[in-house]
């Protein structure tokens, strides 16, 4: 249920090196603080 809500990070699943999302997922970038300059950090961990 939390994945429902806007929030400042995700942690989708990977595998291969790829977005392994479902048939039904789908991963939305949604702003409601107006257009600025903004910063995107993706931080790629692993084993």
């Amino acid at each position: 249920v939390k994945d429902l809500f806007p929030g400042a990070e995700i942690k989708p699943p990977l595998g291969d090196g790829r977005l392994d999302l479902g048939p039904w997922e789908q991963v939305f970038y949604m702003e409601f603080d107006g257009q600025r300059r903004k910063r995107v950090v993706v931080k790629v961990m692993g084993v």
